[in-house]
């Protein structure tokens, strides 16, 4: 069953790189948008060079370099620029003017450093401006957040299936309602976190760029955390006892507001994890929102026909089929977020950048897999898929060979 879901997933991306190429067609001046990409590309490259020459203490060589960026390279790309995007072309432009006047002036590389960075932010946006999305990027991006979102709710429905169904067989229809009240308190509270998120965050005393790389290691420790208990299932078992331990205790007091507490304490939890997978989603797929709605509805959709199944219906889900499919997924989403955090790391300059000389993916792509053209976060992906190759030759293959041991030294000894 893995091998097929990943045998598809491979295909599904192989797919995706060739539908999610970028256009070429021929820009006003003869310039194609695929060459101006092209000298985006080189455009960052001096960009790295002139912030290592300042690093170095080599000031009239970076000044040097941040003019040939612009004169040999960035020029080329205004004439399409402006045809897609003329305020973003002469704020880029500025920002180039910007930056080599403080190196003229000899303003501290601290400063110099902070323009550059919003340069890298203004070189990304262009090549956004002149990227057709094509097909691939919307639609693995819209695929993670249903999966972000049907994931998370299929626990809460699992979880509220054993919350009502104790309920009841306990003959204790009454506790029924302020648990649902704590349920519909925490889908709230879990709206308000996912549109607060991002203010709450912009008013933390730390860059951008960093903030978001933190919340995407964040979300991918707790997607890690996820992946391996969604093979085990043991943590999902004791978090089912822990929450029923809790139903019991606030039945025998008989408060309604112990009741709610459990319902919301139940749900949120899954709820806070929504959000923050859904921070960093929103972070890294700028130009695809709307396909991160369409992930939602979709999600929303799939959810109410779930839900009805188990508490209309009172039929049982293929929960083993679902979370052999959830994990492989899970562990995908997990390695693009990764390869995002450690890019803007590097545009950040937490990490410097060592840019590779191989083929790149188109802008959308690569945000919606996290496979970007440098070695940090190529060499972080490939370090995290390994561990979940291991982790999964572990479980399916080396762990019941062990646990069978025992019975099979028994029948040779019986025999």
């Amino acid at each position: 069953m893995v091998r097929r879901l990943l045998l598809l997933i491979v295909l599904a991306l192989g797919a995706a790189l060739v539908i999610g190429a970028p256009g070429t067609a021929s820009a006003a001046g003869g310039v194609s948008r695929g060459d101006a990409i092209k000298q985006l590309d080189t455009t960052r490259q001096s960009v790295d060079e002139t912030l290592a020459l300042l690093k170095s203490g080599n000031a009239q060589e970076a000044l040097t370099k941040a003019k040939d960026g612009y004169l040999s390279h960035f020029e080329l790309v205004e004439t399409p620029l402006r045809v897609a995007d003329n305020d973003l072309t002469i704020t880029t432009e500025f920002q180039f003017a910007t930056i080599r006047t403080a190196i003229g002036d000899g303003k501290p590389v601290d400063v110099i450093r902070d323009e550059i960075i919003t340069l890298r932010n203004l070189l990304d946006k262009a090549e956004r401006a002149l990227t057709d999305a094509g097909v691939g990027a919307p639609a693995l991006v819209a695929g993670q957040s249903f999966l972000i979102l049907f994931r998370e709710g299929f626990e809460i429905v699992l979880l509220l299936s054993v919350l009502l169904g104790y309920l009841e067989a306990a003959r204790s229809p009454q506790f029924i309602k302020p648990v649902l009240m704590g349920v519909g308190l925490a889908a709230v509270a879990t709206v308000l976190t996912v549109l607060l998120m991002p203010t709450i965050f912009g008013l933390l005393p730390i860059g951008r760029e960093v903030l978001e790389a933190v919340t995407a290691l964040v979300a991918v420790a707790v997607l890690f955390y996820v992946s391996f208990w969604l093979i085990a299932r043991l943590e999902h078992k004791r978090w089912m006892e822990f929450v029923r331990a809790r139903l019991w205790s606030a039945i025998s007091v008989g408060s309604t507001a112990s009741l709610m507490a459990v319902g919301f304490t139940a749900v949120y939890r899954e709820g806070f994890e929504t959000a923050l997978f859904y921070q960093s989603l929103m972070s890294f797929g700028e130009g695809l929102g709307w396909y991160i709605l369409l992930g939602v509805a979709l999600a929303c959709v799939a959810l109410a026909g779930v839900a009805y199944v188990v508490f209309k219906l009172g039929r049982k889900l293929p929960v083993r089929t679902f979370m052999n499919t959830a994990v492989v997924m899970v562990m995908i989403t997990s390695i693009a977020f990764l390869g995002n955090a450690i890019y803007t790391l590097q545009s950040a300059d937490v990490i410097t950048f060592r840019r590779t000389s191989g083929p790149r993916l188109p802008i959308f792509l690569a945000e919606a897999t996290g496979v970007w053209p440098t070695r940090p976060s190529l060499l972080a992906q490939g370090a995290l898929a390994l561990i979940y190759v291991f982790g999964a030759v572990f479980q399916f293959v080396i762990k019941p060979r062990l646990a069978n041991r025992p019975s099979r030294r028994l029948a040779t000894a019986s025999s």
